[in-house]
């Protein structure tokens, strides 16, 4: 990763680059059950999914948990993030192409804090977080 950011004169509103992911496919669910070692079968077995009253598997909140990570470190190196707080608001469905995007809401002298969110196509925001990276490193 090229650190190109944050320059010194990042200032609230700015945005990073909004992370498009392609979409949520069931071999991505099965993959990330296996790295994740959660294999809750809401995610990856159609009939349990039924069962618990859904047309089908969906996202774990986790995977757009780390889709939010790879739009910050993509921005930041991971020694930069000093805090990271999600909150699930809705079921990301096999199909949809999830959107991460972060806003900076607040700038110190040391830290920035970013507004976090994970949205698909149809406007559903699936997560909200709120994110705090040091402006230098060592901070």
């Amino acid at each position: 990763m090229t650190e190109t950011l944050p320059p010194a004169d990042l200032q609230v509103g700015t945005t990073l680059p909004p992370l498009e992911l392609p979409p949520i496919s069931r071999t991505t669910l099965a993959l990330f059950a296996g790295a994740s070692g959660d294999h809750n079968p809401i995610h990856v077995d159609i009939d349990n999914a039924r069962s618990a009253g859904f047309d089908d598997v969906f996202a774990h909140g986790m995977l757009s948990m780390a889709y939010v990570g790879r739009l910050l470190t993509g921005w930041v190196a991971q020694d930069r993030i000093r805090s990271l707080s999600t909150r699930f608001a809705s079921i990301t469905p096999v199909g949809a192409r999830p959107t991460c995007t972060g806003t900076v809401v607040a700038v110190d002298d040391d830290t920035a804090t970013l507004d976090l969110a994970v949205t698909l196509a149809d406007g559903t925001t699936t997560l909200t977080g709120r994110a705090v990276i040091a402006l230098r490193a060592g901070h």
